[in-house]
């Protein structure tokens, strides 16, 4: 199977890239940045193809250009974790979403993009995707409305749409200002504390490798399209989750909770209902 990658350098794709050379899939990398993709391990592994979505010539068939893959995996997305910049409705919506419909037009028959669980908004609770969307900043609301601009499409041109509803993620190549990121460095760094906040928020977390196997398996499959929670379905405890963190890395460290407040943009309590993703992986 042919599967191109976008966003193959950050942080899932890297990931998603590792598990689909696994299945010895031919596997099409594309990023904005050719020589930060030549720093990893699969780069002689794929065919890449540098491809800048600022600079989209939208004249181009980009099916073709990118040697018709039977599967997209759409998971470039500029501009992040700034997640209430207007950028992100100015400019990286229609960028994405003519990028898509160029795909779509010239052929692309099955289209796998990253969603985000923010696309819920402040609901509190088990969340299904069956929920009314109502996104409450700007990175979400954008999400949102290039699914939404997607499905209108596919009244226009025919193909699959599988939107993956990623919830929260951890592990190798994560944003040096993520949580574990900072922890890590304190650890490092042999700080006597780590500056959180107070820890009991409840959120759904995967270790990214395993979230590059649930994306893979939705995007390769073909009985289940829409909106896919990609989640554990699994409320844990930021404090909980720290604990588990210190207890494998058998480190210990002063957790001063509290120190920074709740996100305004994030309910207190929430995670995925994964009922779809199961049906997909079992």
């Amino acid at each position: 199977m042919k599967v191109l990658v976008t966003g193959a350098t950050g942080f899932i794709g890297n990931h998603v890239v590792q598990e689909l050379l696994r299945y010895n899939d031919e596997v099409i990398a594309t990023s904005s940045n050719k020589n930060k993709a030549k720093s990893f391990s699969w780069f002689t592994q794929v065919t890449y193809l540098e491809l800048d979505l600022a600079q989209l010539d939208y004249s181009k068939d980009y099916y073709n250009f990118f040697n018709q893959p039977d599967v997209i995996i759409h998971l470039a997305w500029e501009g992040l974790p700034n997640y209430n910049s207007l950028f992100h409705i100015e400019q990286n919506l229609s960028r994405h979403y003519f990028f898509l419909k160029n795909l779509a037009f010239n052929g692309a028959k099955d289209i796998s993009v990253a969603g985000t669980c923010l696309e819920y908004g402040l609901k509190e609770g088990k969340l299904d995707e069956g929920l009314p969307s109502e996104p409450t900043n700007s990175y979400a609301i954008a999400k949102d409305t290039l699914r939404k601009n997607l499905e209108q499409l596919q009244q226009h041109t025919h193909f699959d749409l599988k939107w993956m509803r990623l919830f929260y993620m951890y592990g190798s190549g994560q944003n040096p200002n993520a949580l574990f990121s900072q922890l890590e460095k304190a650890l490092e760094e042999n700080e006597e504390v780590f500056n959180m906040s107070n820890g009991d928020q409840q959120r759904d977390y995967l270790p990214v490798d395993m979230a590059a196997e649930y994306i893979v398996s939705i995007a390769k499959q073909r009985k289940i399209n829409g909106i896919i929670n990609c989640c554990s379905g699994v409320p844990i405890t930021i404090n909980d989750l720290v604990e588990k963190f210190l207890k494998e890395k058998g480190k210990t460290i002063k957790l001063n909770k509290g120190y920074y407040p709740y996100s305004e943009y994030e309910p207190l309590n929430f995670w995925g209902d994964n009922t779809k993703l199961k049906n997909i992986i079992r």
